[in-house]
């Protein structure tokens, strides 16, 4: 049977100990079928070593993305730090292409003293501005994926991420279920929550096939304040949210194609519980 959903860690698995251009054979060794490469603080993968990673991926049938650096804020007020959030998404477009990466993930920024209205507008401006420095120096064959956020005083909620990707082409969302969870103070409890959120994905988003399928996806239990986001859990702290088995049903049942990338401390130990629990469903 084709798997419809694939699983993979956020990051170099926590039992691996080689070069990450040899990740992939760790990952393939467990069963695992993703891996999301992590470029936290910078993009500092030379080219040579991402084409290995790249030769690895494919060797090993692994879906690969990556997940650009974290100092990243697209609606900043001072121009110098819009322009360095600028080029650490050129970048991170340059080393995906290199990787084989079929999706880019980011963070798309802060409110800070804007209104979210003038925010979504900053960053699209952003945008507008890193898309024509990747046309100029000719990336054209690249995925962005901003991510739905955590806190809520930060740029991407769901209607702001579905924004975004509706208005730049080469644009498809990245659902952090947890975020989402934890910036609505709880708000994933039923199968209905999930199916509100994919229906909306479906009847909102344009260009359903490019944009979507797969749905790049983030999960992780999550711990929270009135602020939002607060720390990640293990799977089995089953007091925290989001319902990983009715996430996994209503997927399934919906008929999507998903790469779930596991963000919980044990990164596959829990990667492999999500693909255990999802092949018992089936």
């Amino acid at each position: 049977m084709k798997k419809n959903i694939l699983f993979g860690p956020a990051g170099n698995p926590i039992g691996f100990s080689g070069k990450t251009i040899e990740v992939c054979d760790y990952i393939r060794e467990l069963g695992l079928d993703a891996y999301e490469y992590q470029a936290t603080y910078g993009v500092r993968i030379q080219k040579q070593s991402a084409l290995k990673l790249q030769k690895n991926a494919k060797k090993n049938d692994i879906r690969v993305s990556m997940h650009a650096p974290y100092y990243i804020n697209l609606s900043a007020q001072k121009d110098d730090v819009l322009e360095r959030s600028i080029d650490r998404l050129v970048q991170s477009a340059r080393a995906a292409k290199w990787m084989g990466a079929y999706r880019i993930v980011f963070h798309p920024g802060f409110y800070t003293k804007y209104t979210p209205q003038e925010a979504l507008n900053r960053c699209k401006f952003a945008i507008s501005k890193l898309m024509d420095d990747l046309d100029s120096i000719g990336i054209k064959n690249f995925t962005f994926a901003p991510e739905t956020t955590g806190k809520r005083s930060q740029l991407g909620n769901l209607d702001e991420i579905i924004d975004i990707c509706n208005s730049f082409d080469n644009f498809s969302p990245t659902i952090d279920f947890a975020h989402l969870h934890a910036r609505g103070r709880g708000c994933i409890n039923e199968s209905d929550d999930y199916y509100k959120i994919l229906s909306k994905l479906e009847d909102v988003l344009e260009d359903i096939g490019q944009k979507i399928q797969p749905l790049h996806c983030h999960f992780t239990k999550i711990e929270y304040t009135d602020s939002g986001e607060r720390k990640h859990h293990v799977l089995s702290e089953t007091e925290y949210g989001p319902p990983l088995e009715l996430l996994l049903e209503t997927l399934i049942d919906c008929g999507w194609y998903a790469t779930i990338i596991c963000e919980t401390p044990l990164l596959e130990k829990d990667a492999l519980v999500m693909q255990q629990t999802y092949q018992n469903l089936l």
